[in-house]
This record gives structure tokens, sequence and C-alpha cells, in this order.
């Protein structure tokens, strides 16, 4: 039970000290491509899936791992998803954003946080639980994409491949415009990792083969399980309203992790800083969080639960998922950003 705990505590922390160094952020992704048409971060994204993919795939193949495949409500992942990717752009950051940008000592963070994790708790175990369950009533199937399309699931990958593979070449055949930077504060290690900022591709790569090593862990425990944010969330709330233990998972130490891993990071780069928000920030943060803990529990997964690990085993759940998340960010990059430019124009 230690060295399980500890193997999540080390992937979690290494995640956040990936996501705070490289900016590692799927809502400003998300947000981007529709307002900036800048895809940098989707095709990070896309190359974090694919090198989890072969990794837990031939996991499976050999029998390391069991199936990962349910059934799914299509009713409710498509009404969680929007919602929970409107909610983000409100909170400036998805579930995993909140627990990273706390570590940097966001306020606004942690107000998002608290909500979500409340929230997620009263979806999943509280007084929403039956809504929850009423919810994931309609439109059943199954979860297993290549089972659907008749295919052998190395066939998705390939696509996948094919389509990371091009969209990085495509973004790294551009010409880039040099910065001016600031003289280095630090030197040798240090330098490279508290100053450099990591290359969202590389970041990409770090973070697919951390999401391939919690499958791996957690297949030493006989689960069938990669990365989760929303369950471990809502287990810290449940912990502390109850007392039960049994919610201490594998899970709460991963996410604890992150957020430890996220301040070693700012610290070290002296990124730290307690900052408080405006009123409006903090009204937006309370809203999002809530709404936040409301979709993923619909959803059945955030941006890491769905986005990254479901459409690592090419899930048409996580698929799905990943892109109404995606719809739900434009709709409210629209209302919030291009709407009123036009009204005013």
């Amino acid at each position: 039970m230690f060295w399980s705990f500890l193997s999540a505590l080390l992937i979690g922390g290494l995640l956040g000290f990936v996501f705070q160094r490289s900016r590692f952020c799927l809502t400003g992704g998300f947000r981007d491509m529709y307002l900036a048409k800048n895809h940098r971060m989707f095709y990070a994204l896309l190359i974090a899936i694919s090198v989890q993919s072969i990794g837990v795939l031939t996991l499976m193949e050999l029998g390391y791992i069991g199936s990962p495949y349910k059934d799914f409500s299509l009713f409710s992942i498509v009404i969680g998803s929007i919602l929970f990717g409107i909610s983000i752009i409100l909170a400036s950051g998805c579930a995993t954003g909140t627990w990273y940008h706390a570590g940097e000592g966001l306020i606004s963070s942690w107000v998002a946080l608290i909500m979500y994790m409340i929230s997620a708790a009263a979806m999943r175990f509280g007084a929403l639980s039956d809504f929850t369950k009423a919810m994931g009533q309609y439109g059943k199937m199954n979860e297993n994409l290549a089972a659907i399309l008749g295919i052998s699931v190395w066939w998705l990958v390939a696509l996948l491949i094919v389509v990371t593979v091009f969209g990085v070449y495509k973004i790294l055949s551009k010409p880039t415009l040099k910065m001016a930077t600031l003289p280095a504060r630090y030197t040798g290690l240090r330098h490279y990792l508290f100053e450099k900022k990591l290359h969202p591709f590389v970041a990409g790569i770090l973070v697919g083969l951390l999401a391939f090593a919690a499958w791996a862990v957690n297949g030493l425990d006989g689960k069938t399980a990669g990365l989760g944010i929303t369950g471990p969330s809502a287990n810290i709330v449940m912990f502390l309203t109850t007392g039960e233990m049994k919610r201490i998972n594998w899970g709460v130490f991963l996410v604890l992790g992150i957020m430890l891993g996220s301040y070693i990071a700012a610290k070290g780069s002296r990124e730290f800083k307690w900052r408080m928000p405006d009123l409006k920030t903090f009204r937006n943060s309370v809203v999002g969080g809530l709404l936040m803990g409301v979709g993923a529990s619909l959803a059945g997964g955030c941006t890491i639960g769905n986005g990254l690990t479901a459409t690592a085993v090419m899930s048409a759940k996580g698929w799905i998922s990943l892109f109404f998340i995606m719809v739900g960010v434009w709709i409210m990059c629209y209302l919030i950003y291009v709407r009123p430019t036009k009204q005013v124009n």
C-alpha cells in the first residue's frame, strides 16, 4: 500500500512539475484554437495520447491489464462535456489546471478547485447523485470504438499517429519569431529545470509517458485504470466530511502530487506568488468550479480522465467527450470574447 501511494505521489509530482514548466494548459489550448487558430497545444495533447496509447494497448495485448471498456450514456457525455467546456473558461482552467495553478499560489484557482471538489462529491455521492444516475440511463452504448467499427484497434492508433505527425510537422515547419529573453539567472541543471520553459511537444511526450506509467503501476495492483482527477477530488471531500479511510486511494495521492510538483517548480523558478483575484474573477471561479464538477461527473471524466486517458485506449466515450469539451470552450469563447466585440463594432 505504501509503495502504491508513493508511486501515485511521484507520478503526480512529475506531472505537476511538467505542467508548470511547460504551461501545459488544455483550457488555453482549446481557447487558442478558436480565437487565434493556434493548434500547438492540441497537437501536444495528441502526442501525449499517442505515446500513452502505444504503451497501454501493448499492455492490454499482453494481458497485463484487463479491458477498460464499459457502457456509457451518450446523452450524459454530450451534455456533461459541453458544460465542462463552458465551465473551464469561466474558471480559467480545467480540473487538472486548477490543481497545478493552485500550487503556483493563485487564489482564484483555489476557489475554483474547492467548488469543483464539492460539486463533484455532491454529483457522485451526495444530494445530486440520483440526478447523475438518472442522466446516465439515456442512450447507452459500449465505448469500445474498434469493436463498434469492426476493425483492429491498431488501425485507429495508426491513424492517430499519422494525424499527430502531420500536425506537428506543419507547426514546426513554420518560421517562428525570436523573442527577446532575459539573461539566465541559473546555470547547468538548475537552468534547464527551473528557468528554461519546456516546449509543449516535449511536455506532450513526458505527459504521455507518465500517463502510461499510471496504467502500469495500477496494473501491478490488479487494477485497470490510468490517470483520473474528478473521482479523487470528490473522494477528498468525502474523506474530510465522513472520515472514511477507503476514500484515500491512489488517485488522491496523484492529485496531491500534482499540486506539490507544481509548487516545487514554481518555487524553484521564482514564479510562486499568492495572487488575490478581483471580484469578477472570484465570481467566475465560484461559478466555473461548481459547473466543472457537475459537467465532469455527468461526462464521467474531465480533460484528463476522458480527453487524455480514455482516448488512449480508443474509447468512443473519450473521443466524443474531448470533442464536445472543445465545443463548450468555443461556445463560451464566443460569448465572452467574440460577441462583445461584434456588438461594439
